[in-house]
């Protein structure tokens, strides 16, 4: 059984273990809504470790709520979790404690800066390296029940091409590929884009380039990796931006802040901000390709439980 029949399943799962029998018009409000009505659900992820993919969410969710986008960050890297120790939080739940039926999806949301909202993850917790179905089911569950009307929902996803981070891949909308001019972090971000095309029938994936001395740099690493996408994979990418090398970055992993709240005119943190302008401009084109999101609609859970009702 391949991972988008899977996801789909879950999604049966999930509607049948409540008892809900969704009409044919009510299928079509959570699945077929136009794509400005869906809750814009964005995997960030990579190939390699160390590319920055933590930093640049974190700083994405602000820049994206300063311009009012209700925005909710997911913490998926579930084993080494750290989006919650980049921002300076500390919170006393995470996904584990959900997932484990010890909380409520409700006791572990935390607010961070600019209100964003995040569900933090268990960090040295191995078995959370490699969900079961049904704790998948469960997250699937849990997130569908959020009331709240939101824009954009972030995946920080974990780095490689493991179990966990192909299936928050293909839970979301949106794929967004960080790298860095480093051969070694464009030679895995081909691996990555490879395996969720051959094999989970992805086809679209959109490129961010970190820690760059400068445009043209950015643009030549994206020519490099987009000519061998598309002469091996006969995959086209998309070039969403670049994020040059600033060294008040690192200050604020230091101080434990996001970048762009700490240092708002920083070069890093013009350029987030342009990327965030960009998202919120554009009218999305998504992979038909069968998968499901965790949300269909803005207002999924609340539509769900009315037809319950």
């Amino acid at each position: 059984m391949d991972q988008a029949e899977s996801l789909r399943e879950l999604v049966q799962e999930k509607i049948t273990s409540k008892s809900a029998i969704l009409s044919n018009e009510a299928k079509k409000m959570i699945f077929g809504r136009k794509n400005s009505e869906r809750v814009r659900t964005i995997a960030i992820t990579s190939g390699k470790g160390g590319v920055g993919k933590t930093n640049i969410t974190a700083s994405l969710a602000c820049a994206l709520a300063r311009m009012n986008k209700k925005t909710f960050v997911l913490d998926a890297d579930a084993g080494l979790a750290n989006i919650d120790v980049v921002l300076g939080l500390t919170p006393k739940y995470n996904l584990y404690h959900v997932l484990a039926g010890e909380r409520k999806l409700s006791e572990v949301i935390v607010s961070g800066p600019c209100g964003v909202k995040i569900l933090p993850s268990a960090s040295g917790i191995q078995e959370m390296t490699n969900l079961s179905r049904g704790q998948k089911l469960t997250l699937l569950e849990d997130l569908d029940s959020i009331q709240e009307t939101l824009d954009f929902m972030l995946i920080d996803t974990a780095a490689g091409i493991a179990s966990n981070v192909m299936y928050f891949n293909m839970a979301a909308r949106e794929i967004v590929v960080i790298a860095t001019p480093e051969p070694t972090s464009l030679t895995d971000a081909y691996a990555l884009i490879k395996v969720l095309h051959q094999k989970y029938a992805k086809k679209r994936f959109r490129l961010l380039i970190n820690m760059v001395n400068s445009a043209a740099e950015a643009h030549n690493v994206f020519l490099r990796l987009s000519h061998a996408t598309e002469h091996f994979l006969n995959v086209n990418i998309e070039y969403l931006g670049y994020i040059l090398q600033d060294k008040k970055l690192q200050d604020a992993v230091r101080m434990q802040q996001a970048f762009v709240e700490l240092y708002p005119g920083s070069q890093a943190s013009l350029c987030i901000k342009k990327i965030a302008e960009k998202i919120c401009s554009e009218n999305p084109e998504y992979d038909e390709n069968g998968n499901i999101s965790f949300f269909g609609d803005k207002r999924l859970g609340n539509e769900c439980r009315s037809k319950r009702t």
